[in-house]
């Protein structure tokens, strides 16, 4: 049983693992993948169309002063995420966000189509906490109360202060994934600001101090 647990518990390790190497490349076939959680629409002037591929170096990178990007222009898509050894804070949540845009030419604008994508396992395994948590309380009152058993004050309080636990718990849990996620999305934000300077000619590309993927 002992070693089932632990072959078990080196399965989902190496699962999440993998999951954030996959997450964080920088690659053609990363281009897509993670969990989207939200979209978002923009515009540049029409001759971007022409000059956004210049910006980047021959291996398709950009430097920005808080992150990188990358590009692969056969498929129209930008890849880039923050780096927060960048940032005055520089912890890294359990919840980081990376963007991916595509671009096409409508008429006299270049339009962008963004989304913010997230690790399957950090929102897998965040779902199935709060599942766990809310469930478990539900589970336990509801056991309590189908019992047949009479309502004593003890066991009154009883079921009154695991479900404030329960809910406290999972307050709590909504809390810190609600802070995390807007300090990937400020991190990230500024990133997609910056490589959006850049590809607008309002700034210069930073240089490049990263080792990235190739494709």
């Amino acid at each position: 049983m002992l070693l089932a647990e632990l072959f078990a518990g080196c399965l989902c390790v190496a699962l999440v693992a993998a999951d954030w190497w996959q997450f964080w490349r920088l690659t053609a076939s990363a281009g897509r993948y993670g969990c989207p959680v939200a979209r978002a629409e923009d515009a540049l002037p029409g001759e971007s169309d022409r000059i956004l591929p210049t910006r980047f170096t021959p291996d398709g990178l950009l430097p920005l002063d808080h992150g990188i990007a990358r590009v692969f222009p056969d498929e129209r898509r930008i890849l880039f995420r923050s780096q927060p050894s960048r940032f005055s804070s520089r912890f890294r949540t359990a919840w980081p966000l990376k963007g991916a845009v595509e671009w096409d030419r409508e008429g006299g604008v270049v339009r962008l189509r963004c989304v913010k994508l997230m690790p399957w396992s950090s929102a897998v395994l965040t779902l199935l906490w709060f599942a766990i948590v809310g469930l478990g309380t539900l589970a336990f009152v509801a056991k309590f109360l189908t019992g047949g058993d009479g309502l004593s004050l003890g066991s009154l309080l009883l079921v009154l202060g695991v479900t404030s636990v329960g809910l406290l718990v999972l307050v709590f849990g909504l809390v810190t994934v609600s802070l995390a996620y807007r300090v990937e999305e400020q991190r990230l934000m500024q990133v997609y600001q910056e490589l959006r300077a850049v590809l607008t000619g309002e700034s210069l590309p930073t240089q490049l101090d990263v080792k990235s993927d190739k494709k």
